[in-house]
Protein backbone atom coordinates (compact mmCIF):
# COMPACT_ATOMS: atom_id res chain seq x y z
CA UNK A 1 0.00 0.00 0.00
CA UNK A 2 0.66 3.70 -0.33
CA UNK A 3 -0.05 5.52 2.40
CA UNK A 4 -1.34 9.12 1.79
CA UNK A 5 0.81 12.00 3.45
CA UNK A 6 -0.16 15.22 3.81
CA UNK A 7 -3.18 14.99 6.10
CA UNK A 8 -1.83 13.72 9.33
CA UNK A 9 -4.53 14.47 12.07
CA UNK A 10 -6.97 15.81 9.66
CA UNK A 11 -10.09 14.47 8.69
CA UNK A 12 -10.65 13.34 5.07
CA UNK A 13 -14.15 12.41 3.19
CA UNK A 14 -14.62 9.65 0.92
CA UNK A 15 -17.39 9.69 -0.84
CA UNK A 16 -17.92 6.57 -2.58
CA UNK A 17 -16.84 2.65 -1.25
CA UNK A 18 -16.00 0.74 -4.12
CA UNK A 19 -12.24 -0.42 -4.77
CA UNK A 20 -11.03 3.21 -5.18
CA UNK A 21 -12.93 5.00 -2.56
CA UNK A 22 -12.17 1.82 0.46
CA UNK A 23 -8.64 1.27 -1.09
CA UNK A 24 -8.13 5.54 -0.55
CA UNK A 25 -9.76 5.21 3.40
CA UNK A 26 -7.04 2.83 4.00
CA UNK A 27 -4.12 4.41 2.55
CA UNK A 28 -5.45 7.79 4.32
CA UNK A 29 -5.69 6.18 7.97
CA UNK A 30 -2.42 4.59 7.08
CA UNK A 31 -1.00 8.03 6.36
CA UNK A 32 -2.37 9.39 9.64
CA UNK A 33 -5.42 10.81 8.42
CA UNK A 34 -8.75 10.29 9.80
CA UNK A 35 -11.47 8.82 7.02
CA UNK A 36 -15.08 9.91 7.05
CA UNK A 37 -16.54 7.67 4.55
CA UNK A 38 -19.76 7.09 2.43
CA UNK A 39 -21.95 5.36 0.12
CA UNK A 40 -25.76 4.98 -0.51
CA UNK A 41 -24.71 0.88 -0.62
CA UNK A 42 -25.54 -0.43 2.94
CA UNK A 43 -23.47 -3.55 2.08
CA UNK A 44 -20.65 -1.20 1.06
CA UNK A 45 -21.29 0.51 4.56
CA UNK A 46 -21.55 -2.08 6.58
CA UNK A 47 -18.13 -3.88 5.05
CA UNK A 48 -16.01 -0.24 5.97
CA UNK A 49 -17.80 -0.32 9.41
CA UNK A 50 -16.22 -3.90 9.93
CA UNK A 51 -12.82 -2.02 8.84
CA UNK A 52 -13.77 0.66 11.79
CA UNK A 53 -14.00 3.36 9.38
CA UNK A 54 -16.09 6.30 10.61
CA UNK A 55 -19.37 6.05 7.98
CA UNK A 56 -21.70 9.15 8.08
CA UNK A 57 -23.48 11.00 5.92
CA UNK A 58 -21.17 13.90 4.80
CA UNK A 59 -23.05 16.44 3.50
CA UNK A 60 -23.47 17.16 7.68
CA UNK A 61 -20.20 16.80 7.80
CA UNK A 62 -18.36 18.93 5.26
CA UNK A 63 -17.54 21.27 8.07
CA UNK A 64 -14.98 19.12 9.73
CA UNK A 65 -13.20 18.22 6.34
CA UNK A 66 -10.33 19.46 4.91
CA UNK A 67 -10.36 17.56 1.69
CA UNK A 68 -13.31 15.05 -0.30
CA UNK A 69 -12.27 11.90 -2.04
CA UNK A 70 -14.54 10.66 -4.44
CA UNK A 71 -14.70 7.74 -6.44
CA UNK A 72 -14.48 7.79 -10.26
CA UNK A 73 -18.03 6.96 -11.27
CA UNK A 74 -19.61 9.56 -9.31
CA UNK A 75 -19.99 12.86 -11.58
CA UNK A 76 -18.76 16.19 -10.17
CA UNK A 77 -20.03 18.46 -13.16
CA UNK A 78 -21.63 17.26 -15.97
CA UNK A 79 -24.74 16.25 -16.23
CA UNK A 80 -24.75 17.52 -12.67
CA UNK A 81 -22.77 17.33 -9.61
CA UNK A 82 -23.30 14.64 -6.82
CA UNK A 83 -25.14 16.59 -4.31
CA UNK A 84 -22.31 15.44 -1.40
CA UNK A 85 -19.62 17.20 -4.17
CA UNK A 86 -21.90 20.38 -4.61
CA UNK A 87 -21.70 20.51 -0.57
CA UNK A 88 -17.97 20.43 -0.93
CA UNK A 89 -17.53 23.01 -3.64
CA UNK A 90 -20.02 25.59 -2.13
CA UNK A 91 -18.00 25.22 1.61
CA UNK A 92 -14.67 25.38 -0.55
CA UNK A 93 -13.44 22.49 0.63
CA UNK A 94 -11.18 20.66 -1.79
CA UNK A 95 -12.14 17.70 -4.03
CA UNK A 96 -9.99 15.33 -5.45
CA UNK A 97 -9.44 11.28 -6.39
CA UNK A 98 -7.19 8.05 -5.56
CA UNK A 99 -5.14 9.44 -8.55
CA UNK A 100 -4.50 12.41 -7.12
CA UNK A 101 -3.53 11.19 -3.92
CA UNK A 102 -1.17 8.77 -5.49
CA UNK A 103 0.83 11.46 -7.18
CA UNK A 104 1.24 13.42 -4.30
CA UNK A 105 2.41 11.19 -1.76
CA UNK A 106 4.42 8.87 -4.09
CA UNK A 107 7.97 9.90 -3.87
CA UNK A 108 8.42 9.80 -0.19
CA UNK A 109 11.44 8.47 0.61
CA UNK A 110 12.78 8.10 -2.63
CA UNK A 111 15.75 10.08 -1.58
CA UNK A 112 16.91 6.57 -0.74
CA UNK A 113 16.96 5.53 -4.17
CA UNK A 114 19.82 5.82 -6.45
CA UNK A 115 17.64 4.89 -9.61
CA UNK A 116 14.25 6.54 -9.51
CA UNK A 117 11.39 4.81 -9.98
CA UNK A 118 9.10 5.78 -13.03
CA UNK A 119 5.89 5.81 -13.60
CA UNK A 120 3.83 5.86 -17.22
CA UNK A 121 0.27 6.78 -17.59
CA UNK A 122 -1.98 5.69 -20.01
CA UNK A 123 -4.99 7.29 -21.40
CA UNK A 124 -7.38 7.42 -24.70
CA UNK A 125 -10.53 6.09 -25.71
CA UNK A 126 -9.79 2.62 -26.93
CA UNK A 127 -6.66 0.22 -26.67
CA UNK A 128 -5.28 1.86 -23.06
CA UNK A 129 -6.10 -1.54 -21.16
CA UNK A 130 -4.40 -3.40 -23.79
CA UNK A 131 -1.44 -0.66 -24.52
CA UNK A 132 -0.90 -0.81 -20.19
CA UNK A 133 -1.26 -4.37 -20.21
CA UNK A 134 1.26 -4.51 -23.18
CA UNK A 135 4.02 -2.13 -21.49
CA UNK A 136 3.85 -3.97 -18.36
CA UNK A 137 4.49 -7.05 -19.90
CA UNK A 138 7.17 -6.47 -21.78
CA UNK A 139 8.92 -4.99 -18.50
CA UNK A 140 8.62 -7.90 -17.04
CA UNK A 141 9.68 -9.56 -20.03
CA UNK A 142 13.21 -8.11 -19.83
CA UNK A 143 12.85 -8.75 -15.92
CA UNK A 144 12.17 -5.04 -14.80
CA UNK A 145 10.02 -4.99 -11.83
CA UNK A 146 6.76 -3.77 -12.78
CA UNK A 147 2.91 -2.94 -11.38
CA UNK A 148 -0.22 -3.07 -13.22
CA UNK A 149 -2.48 -0.15 -11.64
CA UNK A 150 -5.08 2.09 -12.11
CA UNK A 151 -8.11 1.38 -14.55
CA UNK A 152 -6.46 -2.15 -14.51
CA UNK A 153 -4.60 -4.30 -12.40
CA UNK A 154 -4.60 -3.44 -8.73
CA UNK A 155 -5.90 0.14 -7.15
CA UNK A 156 -3.16 2.79 -7.61
CA UNK A 157 -2.91 2.93 -3.66
CA UNK A 158 -3.05 -0.84 -3.34
CA UNK A 159 0.69 -1.50 -4.94
CA UNK A 160 3.80 -2.07 -3.48
CA UNK A 161 6.02 0.55 -1.93
CA UNK A 162 8.39 1.20 -5.16
CA UNK A 163 11.97 0.27 -4.78
CA UNK A 164 15.09 0.53 -7.02
CA UNK A 165 14.07 1.22 -10.51
CA UNK A 166 10.81 0.01 -10.06
CA UNK A 167 8.02 1.08 -12.79
CA UNK A 168 4.39 1.72 -12.49
CA UNK A 169 2.26 1.38 -15.77
CA UNK A 170 -1.44 3.19 -14.95
CA UNK A 171 -4.57 3.28 -17.25
CA UNK A 172 -6.19 6.18 -16.46
CA UNK A 173 -9.58 6.71 -17.62
CA UNK A 174 -11.41 10.31 -18.52
CA UNK A 175 -13.23 9.91 -15.10
CA UNK A 176 -9.84 9.77 -12.98
CA UNK A 177 -7.28 12.46 -15.23
CA UNK A 178 -10.64 14.92 -15.10
CA UNK A 179 -10.62 15.26 -11.32
CA UNK A 180 -7.31 14.34 -10.14
CA UNK A 181 -5.72 17.40 -8.42
CA UNK A 182 -2.00 15.57 -9.20
CA UNK A 183 -0.52 14.30 -12.31
CA UNK A 184 3.31 13.75 -12.51
CA UNK A 185 3.86 10.57 -14.79
CA UNK A 186 7.17 10.22 -16.11
CA UNK A 187 6.02 9.16 -19.46
CA UNK A 188 2.30 9.91 -20.41
CA UNK A 189 0.93 7.62 -23.57
CA UNK A 190 -2.73 9.14 -25.34
CA UNK A 191 -3.39 6.37 -27.35
CA UNK A 192 -6.90 7.92 -29.42
CA UNK A 193 -9.66 9.86 -29.25
CA UNK A 194 -13.37 8.80 -30.42
CA UNK A 195 -16.71 10.16 -28.96
CA UNK A 196 -17.40 8.14 -25.52
CA UNK A 197 -18.86 9.32 -22.20
CA UNK A 198 -20.07 12.73 -23.28
CA UNK A 199 -22.62 13.01 -20.96
CA UNK A 200 -20.61 12.91 -18.25
CA UNK A 201 -18.11 15.33 -20.14
CA UNK A 202 -20.60 17.80 -21.52
CA UNK A 203 -19.57 16.65 -25.09
CA UNK A 204 -16.34 15.66 -27.18
CA UNK A 205 -14.34 18.93 -26.10
CA UNK A 206 -14.87 18.28 -22.36
CA UNK A 207 -13.96 14.58 -22.95
CA UNK A 208 -10.79 15.77 -24.88
CA UNK A 209 -9.94 18.55 -22.17
CA UNK A 210 -10.27 15.41 -19.93
CA UNK A 211 -7.59 13.44 -21.49
CA UNK A 212 -5.18 16.42 -21.94
CA UNK A 213 -4.81 17.33 -18.50
CA UNK A 214 -3.08 14.38 -18.05
CA UNK A 215 -0.03 15.96 -20.57
CA UNK A 216 -1.06 19.45 -19.74
CA UNK A 217 -1.34 19.68 -15.79
CA UNK A 218 1.19 16.51 -15.64
CA UNK A 219 4.21 18.01 -18.06
CA UNK A 220 5.43 14.26 -18.81
CA UNK A 221 9.31 14.00 -19.96
CA UNK A 222 8.07 12.24 -22.83
CA UNK A 223 5.08 12.34 -24.59
CA UNK A 224 3.76 9.55 -26.34
CA UNK A 225 0.69 10.08 -28.74
CA UNK A 226 -1.55 8.60 -31.06
CA UNK A 227 -2.10 11.32 -34.02
CA UNK A 228 -4.44 9.27 -36.62
CA UNK A 229 -6.84 12.13 -35.04
CA UNK A 230 -7.07 15.55 -35.04
CA UNK A 231 -7.36 15.88 -31.26
CA UNK A 232 -3.51 13.92 -31.21
CA UNK A 233 -2.05 16.11 -33.70
CA UNK A 234 -3.24 19.25 -31.99
CA UNK A 235 -1.76 17.83 -28.45
CA UNK A 236 1.25 16.37 -30.39
CA UNK A 237 1.51 20.35 -31.81
CA UNK A 238 1.12 22.00 -27.90
CA UNK A 239 3.92 19.67 -26.47
CA UNK A 240 6.39 19.98 -28.73
CA UNK A 241 8.60 23.26 -29.29
CA UNK A 242 9.48 22.16 -32.56
CA UNK A 243 10.05 19.88 -35.66
CA UNK A 244 13.33 17.99 -33.59
CA UNK A 245 11.61 17.62 -29.91
CA UNK A 246 11.98 14.40 -29.49
CA UNK A 247 10.17 14.50 -26.09
CA UNK A 248 7.00 14.00 -28.04
CA UNK A 249 6.72 10.66 -29.83
CA UNK A 250 4.01 10.55 -32.16
CA UNK A 251 2.70 7.20 -33.02
CA UNK A 252 0.46 6.11 -35.91
CA UNK A 253 -1.57 3.20 -37.09
CA UNK A 254 -1.80 2.83 -40.82
CA UNK A 255 -0.17 6.32 -41.61
CA UNK A 256 3.68 6.60 -42.47
CA UNK A 257 5.32 9.40 -40.00
CA UNK A 258 8.25 11.67 -41.56
CA UNK A 259 10.32 14.43 -40.02
CA UNK A 260 13.41 14.71 -38.11
CA UNK A 261 11.69 13.90 -35.09
CA UNK A 262 10.86 10.61 -32.97
CA UNK A 263 7.81 8.55 -35.15
CA UNK A 264 6.77 5.35 -34.60
CA UNK A 265 3.82 3.57 -37.02
CA UNK A 266 2.19 0.54 -38.35
CA UNK A 267 2.01 0.09 -42.17
CA UNK A 268 0.94 -3.52 -44.02
CA UNK A 269 1.26 -5.19 -40.40
CA UNK A 270 5.30 -3.48 -39.96
CA UNK A 271 6.21 -1.66 -37.41
CA UNK A 272 8.91 0.94 -37.94
CA UNK A 273 10.51 3.43 -36.06
CA UNK A 274 12.23 6.49 -37.22
CA UNK A 275 14.33 9.06 -35.47
CA UNK A 276 16.20 12.09 -36.78
CA UNK A 277 14.87 11.15 -40.54
CA UNK A 278 16.47 7.58 -40.35
CA UNK A 279 14.87 4.06 -39.56
CA UNK A 280 16.26 2.73 -36.42
CA UNK A 281 14.25 -0.72 -36.13
CA UNK A 282 11.23 -2.61 -38.39
CA UNK A 283 9.35 -5.73 -36.91
CA UNK A 284 6.75 -7.49 -38.44
CA UNK A 285 3.51 -7.95 -36.39
CA UNK A 286 1.44 -10.10 -38.58
CA UNK A 287 2.94 -12.98 -36.74
CA UNK A 288 2.02 -11.18 -33.02
CA UNK A 289 -0.93 -13.92 -32.50
CA UNK A 290 -1.80 -11.65 -29.21
CA UNK A 291 -2.09 -8.44 -31.19
CA UNK A 292 -4.33 -9.09 -33.85
CA UNK A 293 -5.71 -6.32 -36.28
CA UNK A 294 -4.80 -2.55 -37.07
CA UNK A 295 -6.51 -1.45 -33.78
CA UNK A 296 -3.84 -4.12 -31.45
CA UNK A 297 -0.58 -2.94 -34.09
CA UNK A 298 -1.39 1.06 -33.11
CA UNK A 299 -1.80 -0.49 -29.45
CA UNK A 300 1.95 -2.04 -29.79
CA UNK A 301 3.51 1.27 -31.43
CA UNK A 302 2.44 2.96 -28.33
CA UNK A 303 3.46 0.19 -26.29
CA UNK A 304 6.71 -0.34 -28.16
CA UNK A 305 7.50 3.89 -27.71
CA UNK A 306 7.21 3.90 -24.01
CA UNK A 307 9.82 0.94 -23.63
CA UNK A 308 11.73 2.67 -25.93
CA UNK A 309 11.45 5.88 -23.66
CA UNK A 310 12.86 4.08 -21.21
CA UNK A 311 15.88 2.51 -22.77
CA UNK A 312 14.96 -1.19 -23.88
CA UNK A 313 16.27 -2.31 -26.78
CA UNK A 314 14.39 -2.98 -30.16
CA UNK A 315 14.90 -6.95 -30.73
CA UNK A 316 14.44 -6.91 -26.62
CA UNK A 317 10.62 -5.94 -27.13
CA UNK A 318 10.14 -7.53 -30.13
CA UNK A 319 10.82 -10.93 -28.49
CA UNK A 320 8.45 -9.52 -25.80
CA UNK A 321 5.08 -9.06 -28.11
CA UNK A 322 5.25 -12.72 -29.19
CA UNK A 323 4.56 -13.89 -25.87
CA UNK A 324 1.50 -11.07 -25.35
CA UNK A 325 -0.93 -13.65 -25.01
CA UNK A 326 -3.37 -10.40 -25.13
CA UNK A 327 -6.02 -9.83 -22.22
CA UNK A 328 -9.64 -11.25 -21.84
CA UNK A 329 -12.64 -9.90 -23.90
CA UNK A 330 -10.25 -7.96 -26.12
CA UNK A 331 -9.84 -9.78 -29.80
CA UNK A 332 -9.68 -13.04 -27.40
CA UNK A 333 -9.42 -16.02 -29.33
CA UNK A 334 -12.11 -18.20 -27.77
CA UNK A 335 -12.06 -21.43 -30.17
CA UNK A 336 -12.15 -22.56 -33.20
CA UNK A 337 -13.77 -25.17 -35.62
CA UNK A 338 -14.09 -26.54 -39.25
CA UNK A 339 -11.74 -23.03 -39.99
CA UNK A 340 -13.93 -20.88 -38.19
CA UNK A 341 -12.52 -18.73 -35.14
CA UNK A 342 -14.61 -17.35 -32.28
CA UNK A 343 -13.23 -13.69 -31.09
CA UNK A 344 -14.48 -12.12 -27.85
CA UNK A 345 -14.24 -8.30 -28.28
CA UNK A 346 -16.82 -7.42 -25.65
CA UNK A 347 -14.88 -4.56 -24.60
CA UNK A 348 -15.39 -2.98 -28.20
CA UNK A 349 -18.48 -0.82 -26.11
CA UNK A 350 -18.23 2.21 -28.67
CA UNK A 351 -18.74 2.65 -32.79
CA UNK A 352 -14.34 3.32 -33.01
CA UNK A 353 -13.84 0.10 -31.05
CA UNK A 354 -16.60 -1.75 -32.83
CA UNK A 355 -15.21 -0.30 -36.24
CA UNK A 356 -11.62 -1.13 -35.93
CA UNK A 357 -12.66 -4.58 -34.53
CA UNK A 358 -14.93 -5.81 -37.55
CA UNK A 359 -11.40 -4.01 -39.96
CA UNK A 360 -9.66 -6.90 -38.16
CA UNK A 361 -11.15 -9.35 -40.17
CA UNK A 362 -12.13 -10.20 -43.75
CA UNK A 363 -15.48 -12.14 -43.58
CA UNK A 364 -17.63 -11.83 -40.11
CA UNK A 365 -20.49 -13.25 -38.33
CA UNK A 366 -21.04 -10.49 -36.25
CA UNK A 367 -22.65 -10.93 -32.97
CA UNK A 368 -23.16 -7.14 -31.74
CA UNK A 369 -26.51 -4.56 -29.79
CA UNK A 370 -27.19 -3.40 -26.07
CA UNK A 371 -27.52 0.14 -25.13
CA UNK A 372 -26.63 2.48 -28.75
CA UNK A 373 -24.76 5.43 -27.08
CA UNK A 374 -24.70 9.14 -28.67
CA UNK A 375 -24.37 9.37 -32.65
CA UNK A 376 -25.96 6.63 -33.82
CA UNK A 377 -23.86 3.50 -35.94
CA UNK A 378 -23.05 5.33 -39.08
CA UNK A 379 -19.36 5.55 -38.36
CA UNK A 380 -19.26 1.57 -39.00
CA UNK A 381 -20.28 1.82 -42.31
CA UNK A 382 -16.43 1.34 -43.92
CA UNK A 383 -16.13 -1.79 -41.65
CA UNK A 384 -19.59 -3.37 -42.40
CA UNK A 385 -18.51 -4.42 -45.82
CA UNK A 386 -16.20 -7.53 -44.06
CA UNK A 387 -19.89 -8.68 -42.10
CA UNK A 388 -21.80 -11.11 -43.74
CA UNK A 389 -24.60 -11.40 -41.37
CA UNK A 390 -25.33 -9.59 -37.91
CA UNK A 391 -27.11 -11.10 -35.10
CA UNK A 392 -27.78 -8.47 -32.93
CA UNK A 393 -28.83 -8.79 -29.24
CA UNK A 394 -30.12 -6.87 -26.40
CA UNK A 395 -33.52 -4.71 -25.40
CA UNK A 396 -32.64 -2.59 -28.35
CA UNK A 397 -32.29 -4.89 -30.97
CA UNK A 398 -34.86 -3.97 -33.15
CA UNK A 399 -33.54 -0.57 -33.66
CA UNK A 400 -30.00 -1.34 -33.60
CA UNK A 401 -30.85 -4.00 -36.55
CA UNK A 402 -32.39 -1.09 -38.30
CA UNK A 403 -29.24 1.18 -38.11
CA UNK A 404 -27.37 -1.23 -40.47
CA UNK A 405 -27.86 -0.41 -43.75
CA UNK A 406 -27.00 -2.75 -45.98
CA UNK A 407 -26.21 -5.65 -44.06
CA UNK A 408 -28.50 -8.97 -43.15
CA UNK A 409 -29.20 -8.76 -40.14
CA UNK A 410 -31.09 -11.46 -37.44
CA UNK A 411 -32.53 -10.00 -34.57
CA UNK A 412 -31.44 -12.84 -31.49
CA UNK A 413 -32.10 -10.53 -28.70
CA UNK A 414 -30.54 -12.99 -26.34
CA UNK A 415 -26.43 -14.22 -26.71
CA UNK A 416 -27.23 -17.92 -26.44
CA UNK A 417 -29.66 -17.60 -29.87
CA UNK A 418 -27.04 -15.00 -31.45
CA UNK A 419 -23.92 -17.69 -31.18
CA UNK A 420 -26.08 -20.75 -31.85
CA UNK A 421 -27.49 -18.92 -35.07
CA UNK A 422 -23.96 -17.94 -36.12
CA UNK A 423 -22.05 -21.17 -35.57
CA UNK A 424 -24.71 -22.95 -37.58
CA UNK A 425 -24.41 -20.78 -40.55
CA UNK A 426 -19.88 -20.01 -40.49
CA UNK A 427 -18.71 -21.10 -43.28
CA UNK A 428 -14.23 -21.83 -43.20
CA UNK A 429 -12.22 -19.07 -43.04
CA UNK A 430 -15.34 -17.04 -41.66
CA UNK A 431 -14.92 -15.48 -37.93
CA UNK A 432 -17.63 -15.42 -35.46
CA UNK A 433 -17.20 -12.10 -33.89
CA UNK A 434 -18.76 -10.38 -30.48
CA UNK A 435 -17.71 -6.42 -31.03
CA UNK A 436 -21.28 -4.88 -29.64
CA UNK A 437 -20.73 -1.50 -30.42
CA UNK A 438 -22.74 -1.03 -27.46
CA UNK A 439 -22.72 -0.81 -23.66
CA UNK A 440 -24.01 -4.27 -21.63
CA UNK A 441 -25.91 -2.63 -19.26
CA UNK A 442 -29.17 -3.62 -20.57
CA UNK A 443 -28.96 -7.23 -19.97
CA UNK A 444 -25.18 -7.36 -17.90
CA UNK A 445 -23.88 -5.76 -15.26
CA UNK A 446 -20.56 -4.70 -17.40
CA UNK A 447 -18.77 -6.05 -20.66
CA UNK A 448 -16.85 -8.99 -18.82
CA UNK A 449 -19.91 -10.57 -17.80
CA UNK A 450 -21.75 -10.10 -21.59
CA UNK A 451 -17.89 -11.50 -22.82
CA UNK A 452 -17.99 -14.58 -20.52
CA UNK A 453 -21.91 -15.27 -21.74
CA UNK A 454 -20.64 -15.13 -25.16
CA UNK A 455 -17.50 -17.47 -23.84
CA UNK A 456 -19.72 -19.82 -22.62
CA UNK A 457 -21.70 -19.83 -25.53
CA UNK A 458 -19.34 -20.65 -27.78
CA UNK A 459 -18.13 -23.62 -25.53
CA UNK A 460 -21.45 -24.80 -25.53
CA UNK A 461 -21.40 -24.56 -29.40
CA UNK A 462 -18.16 -26.43 -29.81
CA UNK A 463 -18.87 -29.14 -27.67
CA UNK A 464 -22.29 -29.89 -29.23
CA UNK A 465 -19.99 -30.20 -32.97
Amino acid sequence: MIPVHGFEGAKVGVLGLGRSGLSAARALRDGGAIPVVWDDNAAARDKAEAEGFDTRDLQRAMDELSCLIVSPGIPHLYPTPNPVILAALQAGVPVDNDIGLFFQSLGVGWDMLDVTPKVIAITGSNGKSTTSALIHHLLEHVGRDSQLAGNIGRGVLDIDPLGEGSVVVLELSSYQTDLARSLTPDIAVFTNLSPDHLDRHAGLGGYFAAKRRLFAEGGPDRAIIGVDEVEGLFLAGQLSQGPTDDRVIRVSSGTKLTGPGWQVFARKGFLSEYRKGRQIASIDLRSVAGLPGAHNHQNACAAYAACRALGLAPRVIEAGLHSFAGLPHRSQIVGERGGVRFVNDSKATNVDAALKALQAFPRIRWVCGGLMKEGGLGALTPGLKNVAKAYVIGREADAFAMQLSGVETEVCISMERAVASAAAEAQDGEVVLLAPAAASFDQYDNFEKRGDDFMAQVNKALAAG
